[in-house]
């Protein structure tokens, strides 16, 4: 059975679900947005802690990521989606598939905004989704402690002759402003319904794809531009026989894909230095992740050319059926 992340222990399996005298609230609420809008790190803000990787590289979210919140007699379940983009590669495709089976399921959609950016084609594509959608919406101006108050107003009003929101809020992702009221006005907007998962539940991320998104995340923090995009982790072992005695030993074995023989170089670097960097800080942040005293992580690079468009490859990475 898997493993399920919980508040109360690093690793839970489910318990009762909570029921109060009073009707609860219930619902799942999607976060949509174009790419590097933020929604990846409102989420790890709103659930307290990291359970999707943040890098200011486009397309970083890759498949469905679910966090649960509870505050007062509503839990929130929130979807992080891919980044709306037009696809190309089977991988883009499967993407965009999860956003759009994403908006049709959920009660309540967050259209996410980068307020510092400037209004687009692509912005434009995602207000056509929310349209078409016909489910609640909130729009979420991220990044507005960095936009001049005289910008946001207009921005503001040009938003409301595009679509009438239940709400526009402002917000900041990175420090946390606003989060607290965009919270409330969630729980205003949910069905009443009795709680889904247990009260120390707060997300449906397996173990074994964390670690493959804290070492891309590392890959993307160090590499070329290029890289990012045609770069993927597989999750060759993962070994806890040895989790549960008193040494807590976790043994992780991954291959990092590329496309390209000159991106394997770029990855390795010179002398091993890039690899040895990305795996001393993936290391380092999956100890504390998975909680284990002792962790041998075993890093390879691949070229594979073509990945993202086989479909072996993609359901072996967890962006299938994710």
């Amino acid at each position: 059975m898997p493993r399920l992340c919980s508040r109360k222990a690093r690793i839970a399996r489910p318990g009762k679900i909570r029921y109060t005298e009073a009707m609860s609230k219930c619902g799942y609420i999607a976060l949509i947005g174009r790419p590097n809008s933020g929604k990846s790190t409102l989420l790890n803000r709103l659930i307290g802690q990291k359970i999707a990787i943040v890098s200011d590289k486009p397309q970083t979210t890759r498949r469905r990521i679910l966090g649960v919140v509870n505050r007062g007699d509503a839990q929130m379940i929130f979807v992080d989606t891919p980044g709306i983009h037009k696809p190309g590669y089977r991988l883009n495709q499967i993407m965009m598939e999860t956003v759009y089976e994403a908006v049709k399921d959920v009660d309540l959609l967050l259209h996410m905004v980068d307020a510092s950016e400037p209004y687009g084609r692509g912005e434009q594509f995602v207000v056509d989704l929310v349209k078409q959608a016909g489910k609640p919406t909130l729009l979420l101006l991220n990044k507005a402690d960095a936009v001049n108050k005289g910008r946001l107003l207009p921005e503001i009003e040009a938003y409301n002759e595009r679509f009438e929101y239940r709400e526009i809020i402002p917000v900041s992702a990175l420090e946390g402003d606003n989060v607290e009221v965009l919270l409330e006005r969630i729980a205003e907007h949910l069905p009443e319904s009795d709680w889904i998962f247990p009260e120390d539940y707060f997300t449906d991320q397996q173990e074994r794809f964390l670690a493959s998104e804290i070492i891309r995340e590392k890959v993307l923090a160090h590499t070329r531009r290029e890289i990012p995009y045609s770069t993927a982790v597989v999750i060759e072992e993962f070994d806890e026989s040895r989790r549960e005695e008193e040494e807590s030993f976790l043994r992780i074995t991954a291959s990092i894909l590329v496309d390209k023989p000159n991106h394997k170089k770029i990855v390795i670097g010179r002398g091993g230095r890039m690899i040895k960097l990305i795996g001393t800080e993936a290391r380092k942040e999956l100890k504390r992740m998975l909680d284990v005293k002792s962790l041998y992580l075993d890093l390879n690079v691949k070229v594979e050319p073509g990945w993202r468009d086989r479909e072996r490859l993609l359901d072996q990475m967890g962006v299938i059926g994710g």
